[in-house]
């Protein structure tokens, strides 16, 4: 894919990630592509939306991010606004959805723009809600210690006029999850979960996860749900340290909402999307996540190994009971024509 605009974001407080933010700027200057940071913090500024982010900079065809997961969440939800690839460099610690490290990054750029990379597309999660989330009064100013100002509150959809019933379109997408949690410590987060429209169960909670299958090794896996292969559509909803016998995730198919509603006698719940709060909801409040018509796509210098990340990010370790097995299997023959459609490893020896 011809690169012809360029946006960075930045982790500044990382001297590595602005030391490779550099030698991205220089090698954009040499080929005169325009080059860009943002979703920069000012003091004395608020967050623009992604809409905002992404006009500010001329509509990047590639968003470049040095950081770890986090700073590739903020430049994935710029991303997807206007269809435009993602590329994660890591300075971080665990770098689960990142793809290089600094050293590689002149050739990896250089491979972006002479079409040597795949792109591989991500599902992504949308919201509509019961009235347009909010922030109150100085959650700002408390969420803001050793931190940049929090993101604003979304918008709703354009073109997507307030209906009563089916709720308004949030103009908003989250790669990773949206998680409902109780606000204040003392008061549990009493929450109705519904799937396609119907009630599953009801929880005192701390909070429920509702993530795509990339989120999957986030958040909720730390809550125990399970890992879901990014190659697959779904919508996983994890409860958190609910009062209820039923504390299972449940892997919901695509096509099938999920809605959250605040009961009656809960305390307020905070929404968070990919670890930004966005709104305070008040009991009688509900937001459904669903899949998003837009989908990430994502710069990979080589098909992911997924499981080979996953076994090496998360250092997992086998059984000392066990013999040692081969890193992968893979015949030298040719592959049957009924294994043809799998997705396989490549050939050893193969780059």
């Amino acid at each position: 894919m011809p690169v012809n605009r360029l946006g960075l974001v930045v982790h500044q407080a990382r001297p590595a990630a602005v030391a490779a933010a550099r030698a991205a700027h220089a090698w954009a200057a040499a080929r005169g592509i325009a080059c860009t940071e943002i979703d920069v913090w000012r003091e004395g500024h608020p967050r623009r939306s992604a809409q905002e982010e992404s006009a500010a900079a001329g509509h990047p065809d590639l968003i470049v991010t040095f950081g770890g997961d986090g700073t590739f969440l903020r430049g994935a939800r710029i991303a997807a606004q206007d269809g435009a690839a993602a590329l994660g460099v890591n300075v971080g610690r665990v770098g689960f959805l990142t793809e290089i490290t600094p050293d590689d990054l002149r050739a990896a750029l250089d491979a972006v723009q002479a079409g040597r990379t795949t792109v591989e597309e991500r599902m992504m999660l949308t919201l509509r809600a019961s009235r347009p989330l909010d922030m109150p009064a100085g959650m700002d100013a408390l969420l803001r210690y050793g931190r940049g100002p929090v993101l604003p509150a979304p918008k709703i959809r354009p073109g997507s006029p307030e209906e009563v019933g089916w709720g308004v379109a949030l103009d908003v997408t989250a790669l990773n999850d949206v998680v409902f949690e109780k606000l204040a410590r003392d008061r549990q987060a009493g929450l109705a979960v519904y799937v396609a429209g119907q009630l599953l169960a009801s929880y005192s909670a701390d909070a429920i996860i509702v993530a795509t299958p990339t989120g999957s090794t986030a958040y909720s896996f730390a809550a125990g749900g399970p890992v879901v292969s990014p190659h697959m559509d779904a919508v996983v909803f994890t409860p958190v340290a609910p009062h209820i016998a039923f504390d299972r995730t449940v892997v919901a198919a695509v096509d099938e909402a999920v809605a959250i509603r605040v009961l009656p006698h809960s305390g307020r719940v905070a929404v968070s999307i990919d670890g930004q709060l966005r709104g305070v909801l008040e009991p009688g409040d509900w937001v459904a996540a669903y899949r998003a018509p837009a989908r990430l796509r994502l710069v990979r210098m080589r098909p992911t190994e997924f499981y080979h990340r996953l076994r090496d990010r998360f250092r997992l370790a086998d059984s000392p009971a066990a013999d040692q097995a081969p890193p992968f299997y893979r015949p030298r023959s040719p592959v049957p024509d009924d294994l043809a459609h799998l997705r396989l490893p490549p050939p050893q020896g193969a780059p």
